[in-house]
């Protein structure tokens, strides 16, 4: 009798298979439905890296005319 063969592939690939399905299903249900919330960090840090822009930009401005 050899270690692998057809009855042993067939059913490792059938639990492999219904695993990846569970997984994805569990991976599907754990995100979160509301979307606002990561728009609206994403917009607060864009407004941040702009402001922060502008503010070294006019700083280094400022130091140039010295």
């Amino acid at each position: 009798m050899s270690l692998i063969n057809r009855r042993n592939a067939l059913l490792g690939w059938a639990v492999w298979t219904v695993s990846k399905m569970a997984a994805k299903r569990k991976a599907r249900s754990a995100t979160s439905s509301d979307d606002r919330l990561p728009k609206k960090s994403a917009m607060a840090a864009g407004i941040a890296a702009l402001g922060g822009a502008v503010w070294f930009w006019r700083r280094r401005a400022s130091s140039d005319e010295d």
